[in-house]
């Protein structure tokens, strides 16, 4: 299942401008039916940028990891083009910040260490068909009927929905379960709106020790949530605040 591109409207609502409320989202979240997460064998969780798959995918890999389901990540960019005008050396620090912060949160979520493929930040649709085959092979190697949980072909950020569409074909390619999680949807998107596939969507519930795992694992991230050096941080407090308010939904 493919869906469309929303880079147009990601471009139409600033990081910086307020966006969608969680008070708008949560009654509307709340109608979604519930994922099980009973019969997952196991899990390969796909992110564009370390620390997607802790915001979009955080509780639910808490929540199998404590089941016993074993769950790998891939992180498919180098993170390096975060802050705009580093110098070569500011650009490779900032690259090895975020992967140790990406491990860190791993271990804090009991997934194991992510796998980094250390693609550019920015120019992932360039680089889909190497994700492709890179996923179709870890894939190829995990029990019948694992899930693939990857970034939303539709989410707006053009990196994000690249490596949905990889993991879509890697997906098709293995006989995968193939869920994709949004990230910055929640930012452009409203409820109802008919960029979304609502029909597909369903709505990861956490018990408490899970959602305090994700919440300890998005503290990791101090290179996207701190304050640096008089700059503001490359997540705002109100996406942060939103992304952790409104939990997690998948479309199937």
């Amino acid at each position: 299942m493919t869906s469309a591109s929303n880079a147009a409207r990601f471009a139409e609502v600033p990081i910086e401008a307020p966006g969608t409320p969680a008070e708008e989202w949560l009654p509307w979240q709340n109608q979604l039916p519930a994922l099980s997460l009973e019969r997952c064998p196991g899990v390969l969780v796909v992110a564009a940028h370390p620390d997607d798959e802790t915001l979009g995918f955080g509780g639910a890999t808490a929540a199998l990891a404590a089941r016993g389901v074993e769950v790998q990540t891939v992180v498919a960019s180098d993170g390096g083009a975060a802050w705009p005008g580093l110098s070569a050396r500011e650009k490779a620090d900032l690259e090895q910040t975020r992967r140790h912060e990406s491990l860190c949160a791993a271990t804090v979520l009991g997934a194991k260490p992510p796998t980094f493929l250390g693609l550019p930040d920015g120019g992932l649709a360039d680089h889909e068909s190497e994700v492709a085959d890179t996923l179709s092979d870890l894939l190829s190697r995990s029990p019948t009927g694992s899930w693939c949980a990857a970034t939303w072909q539709g989410d707006g950020h053009p990196d994000h929905e690249a490596v949905g569409r990889a993991a879509a074909v890697a997906a098709s390619r293995t006989g995968a379960v193939l869920l994709e999680y949004p990230v910055w949807m929640w930012h452009w998107a409203r409820p109802g709106d008919q960029d979304v596939p609502w029909q597909r969507a369903a709505r990861v519930v956490c018990d408490p020790a899970a959602a305090e795992r994700k919440r300890r694992a998005v503290d990791v991230f101090d290179s996207q949530i701190v304050p640096d050096a008089g700059r503001e941080p490359i997540l705002p407090r109100h996406v942060l605040t939103r992304l952790q308010s409104v939990g997690e939904v998948v479309f199937r």
